[in-house]
């Protein structure tokens, strides 16, 4: 970590009101045929404020946020934040019963919601007691009890003055996805996101009034909540919100808006490859592209750079750690397959499980150091605890770091598979899989097994109207691969199941067992 590293010292709000000054006639927010600049989303998010404190939000509520990506999502959580109160940012794709424990165990005060999600809403509203004020975002009216969007956001009524602590005061509880059980709530502070969005503006060299983001993943997500929208608003550079991802739309967004940048998930990438000839010089404006969330298998790296001649930057880092903790350095050397270099005030070290740092090239659990890392698990002490080796956060990864301090991930913890007694790393299996060229996607799981105690599952899906042999499948696993770490079963499925960002949900794999489809290989 760089110790002369240093970011401000103040709260989002103070932050974002300089940038507001600094940039007033610039672009803030493109979204369709809507342009905000900063003095605009300024106003309109001190008009939300203003509202909200005038329904009875107070510092330290807690405020649900259940919208698409969209100025208004931006608009919305910088008025949460304005009002004092601490955002609450919803999962679009999860189903009432998961939305309403989060409310729930939030406590949330307040709930501003879109048209779009009017069901979910509708089935939970009488479940939960703390719950009294809930905003409705669109064109459509709703029960007689709830405010409207639009009136939140034309309040006349005086900004609230608001004092802020940034080290202990919470912008954002962000729920984890609950692999493991239920979701745990990622407490980020105004000092864990102003430091992040400092970072990350060192790393990646963004420049104020030049760069557009386009932002296609979920802001409800860490990722582009962080450096898609935060970053931009505070260092004064343009986002783009997409409410979904398209193809061919995000083509279209990126040549209309000049986006400069564009962040992804493998799968968006992947999917990209798939344009017709005549999106490709759309994409030209690109200045490089970032990729986080997953693993990102090289030979779509360099297909996509091949096809539209832009660079993929790959970095990493957990929704508790702000989430930003590294990446291959911007014009300098990349090392395909690692996650980089940590950013600028970020320390990382791989460490066993006693907390002792481990030696280079070995594997051991990724831990990180900073001013980005989270206060804490909302109302886990115990967790929180558990969580850390002193000032160091677990992030559950298992990986490596070179002598040059590029770090790889090898996988998840959790998801390593225990063979006779040997460590098996699913990713190392799901990359050699995605070496053949007719494989599109690949996830491996662990299979309880009464002799070895677990085997190497493998889920795969092919390109569109192309097809592999098992036999091919398992050649190419024996040549790069050791006896115990090819895979038993080979399942061949149309697509993996994913979660909002992309990410291949390998609890449900697990769940799932043996499709029809499925081809038991056993081991010579």
């Amino acid at each position: 970590m760089n110790n002369e590293f240093d970011y401000p010292r103040g709260s989002i709000v103070h932050m974002l009101q300089q940038s507001v000054r600094t940039y007033a006639s610039h672009r803030a927010i493109v979204f369709g045929d809507r342009t905000l600049d900063f003095a605009a989303f300024g106003e309109l998010s001190d008009r939300a404020a203003a509202g909200l404190c005038a329904q009875g939000v107070h510092k330290d509520d807690r405020v649900g946020l259940y919208c698409v990506n969209s100025d208004i999502f931006a608009i919305a959580y910088m008025g949460i934040v304005k009002a004092g109160a601490t955002v609450v940012p919803i999962n679009t794709l999860q189903n009432p019963r998961e939305v309403a424990y989060i409310l729930k165990d939030a406590g949330a005060r307040g709930l501003i919601y879109h048209e779009l999600f009017s069901d979910a809403v509708n089935a939970i509203r009488t479940d939960i007691e703390d719950l009294s004020l809930f905003i409705r975002i669109g064109e459509t009216k709703g029960p007689e009890s709830d405010m409207a969007w639009t009136d939140i956001a034309a309040s006349t009524a005086a900004l609230p003055d608001v004092s802020f602590d940034p080290v202990e005061d919470v912008v954002v509880i962000i729920y984890t996805s609950g692999t493991t059980g239920h979701p745990k709530g990622a407490m980020l502070t105004h000092q864990n996101l102003i430091s992040n969005t400092c970072s990350i503006k060192a790393a990646l060299q963004l420049e104020p009034g030049i760069d557009t983001i386009l932002v296609v993943l979920p802001m409800f997500h860490a990722f582009a909540a962080t450096v898609g929208m935060l970053f931009p608003l505070l260092h004064g550079c343009t986002m783009v919100p997409l409410p979904r991802f398209d193809p061919e739309q995000v083509a279209h967004a990126i040549a209309a808006s000049h986006a400069t940048i564009f962040m992804g998930v493998p799968s968006m990438f992947n999917v990209l490859l798939r344009l017709r000839d005549e999106f490709v010089p759309k994409l030209s404006c690109l200045k490089f592209a970032v990729s986080g969330g997953a693993a990102m298998p090289v030979e779509i790296m360099q297909q996509f750079e091949d096809r539209f001649g832009k660079l993929i930057y790959e970095g990493d880092g957990p929704t508790e750690c702000g989430p930003v903790t590294c990446v291959n350095p911007i014009g300098g050397q990349r090392k395909l397959g690692s996650v980089g270099l940590s950013v600028p005030g970020v320390a990382m070290k791989i460490m066993d499980e006693s907390g002792h740092e481990r030696p280079h090239n070995q594997i051991g659990e990724i831990c990180v150091k900073g001013p980005n890392v989270m206060k804490g698990y909302w109302n886990l002490p115990q967790q929180t605890r558990e969580s850390f080796f002193g000032d160091w956060f677990r992030t559950g990864d298992l990986g490596t770091e070179d002598p040059d301090g590029y770090f790889t991930i090898v996988d998840r913890m959790k998801d390593m598979i225990i063979v006779n007694g040997m460590n098996v790393y699913p990713r190392m299996i799901e990359n050699v899989l995605c070496q053949h060229p007719v494989i599109c996607e690949a996830a491996v799981v662990g299979e309880s097994h009464r002799l070895h105690g677990e085997i190497p599952v493998a889920y795969v899906t092919c390109e569109q109207g192309q097809a592999v042999s098992p036999a091919a499948l398992m050649s190419l696993c024996k040549a790069h691969l050791g006896r115990h770490e090819i895979p038993r079963k080979i399942i061949f499925m149309e697509q993996l199941p994913k979660n909002a960002t992309g990410k291949i949900l390998k609890r449900q794999l697990r769940r799932q067992g043996e499709l029809e489809r499925g081809i038991d290989i056993e081991r010579p």
